[in-house]
C-alpha cells in the first residue's frame, strides 16, 4: 500500500508544533501501526532526516504505552486494542492518516507523539497500595471468602493498563475511568478495605491536583478503552467517595 501521513512534529514540550506530511510506500497489510512507523522511521533516517519519537514497550496490548491519536480516535479504528495491535488492513491504499499524541494538558507533549502520563503514576502512589501482607505469609486461597461477582469485577477493573485513552477521548480530558477502575479492583476485595477510605478521597484529590476534568458523563471513555473498562467503575468510585466524605475522622 501506498499512504499519505501527516504527523504532529514537535521538538520539545515548550516549542511549536506542526503537521508535517510523509508518503510511505510498500506497507504490507500485515504490519503493525508501529511497525509502520519504524518503516518510515529507517527512511527518515537514511536520509539524514530527525526519525519521529513515538512510545512503545511490549507491543502486545499490555503496557499502554503505544498511545497514538490516529485519525481523531484514541488507538485508532477498531474496538478493544491498543495502537500497538492496530494492523494496516484497517486501511487501504492511498488513504490519508492523521496521527498526533494524546491531548490533554495533564498529558504534556515531551517530542512528536510521545507525552508524559506521570500525572497517572502519582495518582497511583496517592493511593493505589494495600498495607495488607500479602506476601511471605502465605494462606489458604479460602481462608477469606470473596464473592465470585466481586472477584470478577475486580479482576476486569485491573485489566486497565493506564494508556490514557479514556482522558484522549474525553471532551472534559478526564481521567475518572482510570482512577475509578484503580479504586475498584482494591474495594471489591477484603484487601483492599483497610486503606478503603483514604484510596479514594487520596487519588480523586490527586487527579483534580493533576488539572484533569470531570466526568462528561458521555461514554467515550468505555468506548475507547482498549481493555473495555466499565462505566461502572465510576458509578462504584462516586459512591465510595460520598461515602469516605460523610464517614472520614
Amino acid at each position: 500500500m501506498k499512504l499519505n501521513l501527516k504527523i504532529w512534529r514537535q521538538k520539545g514540550p515548550n516549542a511549536s508544533g506542526k503537521m508535517v506530511d510523509y508518503q510511505i510506500d510498500e506497507v504490507s497489510p500485515d504490519m503493525s501501526f508501529l511497525e509502520m512507523l519504524d518503516v518510515l522511521n529507517e527512511q527518515l533516517i537514511s536520509k539524514g532526516d530527525e526519525p519521529v519519537v513515538f512510545d512503545h514497550d511490549c507491543r502486545e496490548g499490555i503496557c499502554g504505552a503505544c498511545s497514538l491519536h490516529i485519525n481523531g480516535e484514541p488507538h485508532g479504528p477498531g474496538r478493544g486494542i491498543t495502537t500497538c495491535q492496530l494492523h494496516m488492513r484497517s486501511f487501504k491504499d492511498g488513504d490519508t492518516i492523521y496521527i498526533e499524541p494524546f491531548r490533554a494538558k495533564a498529558f504534556p507533549v515531551v517530542k512528536d507523539l510521545m507525552v508524559d502520563r506521570s500525572a497517572f503514576d502519582r495518582i497511583i502512589q496517592s493511593g493505589g497500595y494495600v498495607s495488607v501482607n500479602t506476601s511471605g505469609n502465605t494462606i489458604d486461597a479460602n481462608a477469606t471468602p470473596v464473592r465470585k461477582e466481586n472477584a470478577d469485577a475486580a479482576f476486569d477493573a485491573a485489566t486497565c493498563i493506564g494508556c490514557g485513552a479514556c482522558v484522549a477521548s474525553c471532551k472534559n480530558a478526564s481521567a475518572m475511568l482510570f482512577v475509578s477502575a484503580k479504586v475498584s479492583q482494591f474495594s471489591l476485595l477484603p484487601q483492599g478495605q483497610p486503606e478503603a477510605k483514604e484510596r479514594v478521597m487520596n487519588m480523586v484529590s490527586q487527579m483534580d491536583e493533576e488539572g484533569f476534568g470531570n466526568c462528561t458523563n458521555t461514554g467515550a471513555c468505555e468506548v475507547e478503552c482498549p481493555k473495555g473498562i466499565s462505566l461502572e467503575n465510576i458509578a462504584r468510585m462516586n459512591r465510595e467517595y460520598l461515602k469516605a466524605s460523610l464517614t472520614s475522622k
